[in-house]
């Protein structure tokens, strides 16, 4: 009975113990740069200087949190209401913190980089994004969910996205390989070098990027050096759904294998050139693409 006061003591602090707040401990990832980024819970206020990572936050269900995007954020059509903080390449920076955002979704290879860093010597947190092969798609999905506290349907999408992309790996995995030139643009002459997302997609479509020993993601090249590839295929993209004129400008070297062929394809860019979920269309696009010139093959 002596120890009845200690025990009522010892059993007050526990009750007392037991009301205080609890402490949150910080959210922390790291971005694709490597660089640690802490916030104290999700996101509420978002702000995305790309339209690729303003498609991606709304496919990973967290849509309702993007206050700030930029020009050319047209997907899905809610994102054309979102208030604009300037281009991917060029960004408002006055704008960017009167939103007052607690996260910005950069693009390593698409922003300047000199303006993320004032960004962050703002005090803004900010995530640089970079995928650059179709599986980062997926886990591009569940880092935002992290970051946005959506994370139970921003995983249902990646494991919905890894599944179509498996689908699409064994489909075209023992595919006989077709040398492909894809065509950014036409003055200058633009393609897609090795580390570039595109060219994991000709490669999974069973396709060989002539240009894919290239080290750039968007590098410049030459008629010349086209011309000596010798393509079987040439994608082109242009600036939407319409086939471009230029595409037609190869058929004068009747000589090239993808002229002699008919070879000369077109795809959306939209859903080729953006590192979304959609890219999987423009892959089925391209796969099916490749499919048409292994049927033009002569017969042996």
């Amino acid at each position: 009975m002596k120890n009845r006061p200690l025990v009522r003591h010892v059993a007050a602090f526990a009750v007392a113990f037991a009301l205080l707040p609890v402490a949150r401990a910080d959210l922390v990832v790291k971005d694709d740069t490597g660089q640690e980024v802490r916030l104290k819970g999700p996101a509420k206020r978002i702000i995305t200087l790309a339209p690729h990572a303003a498609e991606t936050l709304y496919a990973a269900g967290a849509g309702d949190k993007l206050v700030g995007t930029v020009e050319y954020s047209d997907y899905p059509a809610e994102a054309k209401k979102v208030p604009r903080v300037g281009g991917y390449s060029r960004v408002d920076l006055e704008a960017v913190a009167a939103l007052k955002p607690d996260l910005v979704l950069a693009w390593e290879s698409g922003n300047n980089l000199t303006q993320v860093d004032k960004l962050k010597a703002l005090g803004l947190t900010v995530y640089v994004s970079q995928p650059n092969t179709m599986a980062n798609i997926a886990y591009q999905l569940e880092q935002m969910g992290r970051l946005a506290g959506t994370e139970a349907g921003a995983k249902l999408a990646a494991e919905r996205f890894r599944k179509r992309l498996e689908g699409l790996r064994a489909s075209y995995a023992n595919k006989p390989k077709v040398r492909v030139f894809y065509q950014i643009w036409k003055a200058p002459l633009m393609t897609v070098g090795g580390p570039q997302i595109i060219s994991d997609a000709i490669k999974l479509c069973g396709g060989d990027n002539v240009f894919g020993h290239l080290a750039h993601m968007a590098p410049t090249v030459s008629v010349e050096a086209v011309l000596e590839a010798d393509p079987e295929v040439i994608i082109a993209t242009g600036m939407g759904d319409a086939r471009p004129e230029w595409l037609h400008d190869w058929d004068k070297w009747t000589r090239m294998t993808a002229v002699k062929r008919g070879n000369l394809f077109h795809i959306n860019p939209d859903i080729m050139q953006r590192h979304t979920p959609r890219i999987l269309d423009g892959a089925e696009k391209l796969c099916a693409d490749l499919d048409v010139a292994r049927s033009r093959r002569p017969a042996k």
